[in-house]
């Protein structure tokens, strides 16, 4: 089993190699993300333990780097900041799980057993939904090649819409799932968040995804595979 460690401080670099060689492990070091981007996409490995704050790129930066060229190792994210904020975003930028700083060497080893056992996995941090695009950790949002611009709630409501595209949402679902769960306010806020999606995400470019489920709520439809053959 081959495992890369992306890791500036020679040090913790050192430590790492020789605990994770004593555990069975080939290990490569390289100590900049520039460098781990081109290792990793050049050759496969079983797992990567990435450190966040690195020289050049950060972390996250070279996990969203090594998802979007289609590397799938399982890879777990090292880190001194103890921030749930950072947390999400690396989770959000496809790393599989997250160690804080100091760890204990036998948690990191059963972490990376787990992650070795699970193997690749392809699940791309961007979401799509015909020619509509939500990325999640650039907290970004592209209908074609055009941005658009959303408020954190609007982009909490498309980003749930798009992790059930086709499906017919209720309103309760959607008040549950985007707002809270205990949520006891009017329940046509959200119709008149989606009359906010609609203006951004479909007038402008003449389409109709965000659809009305008379009776039950709404969907969001894939006009690309929905459209009728020519």
């Amino acid at each position: 089993m081959r495992v890369l460690v992306v890791e500036d401080s020679p040090k913790m670099a050192s430590l790492l190699r020789r605990g994770l060689t004593e555990q069975g492990y080939v290990v490569d070091i390289v100590s900049n993300g520039v460098d781990a981007v081109w290792v990793a996409t050049e050759e496969s490995f079983d797992a990567i333990v990435l450190d966040v704050v690195l020289p050049d790129i950060d972390g996250f930066e070279v996990c969203l780097r090594l998802r979007r060229a289609d590397r799938w190792a399982p890879l777990l994210m090292l880190t001194a900041r103890d921030d749930i904020s950072d947390r999400v975003r690396g989770l959000d930028a496809g790393a599989d799980d997250y160690l804080t700083k100091p760890f204990a060497f036998e948690e990191l080893f059963a972490r990376v057993r787990s992650l070795v056992r699970r193997g690749p996995h392809e699940r791309s941090p961007v979401l799509e939904v015909g020619d509509l695009a939500l990325d999640p950790a650039e907290h970004s949002v592209r209908r074609g090649s055009e941005p658009v611009q959303l408020t954190p709630k609007e982009f909490a409501l498309l980003q749930y819409f798009m992790q059930h595209p086709g499906e017919a949402l209720s309103r309760t679902r959607l008040l549950e799932h985007v707002w809270d769960f205990a949520w006891d306010g009017d329940p046509n806020l959200v119709d008149v968040y989606v009359g906010y999606l609609r203006q951004k995400i479909d007038r402008p470019f003449g389409r109709s995804s965000l659809e009305t489920i008379r009776g039950i709520g709404f969907r969001l439809r894939n006009e690309i595979a929905d459209a009728p053959l020519a």
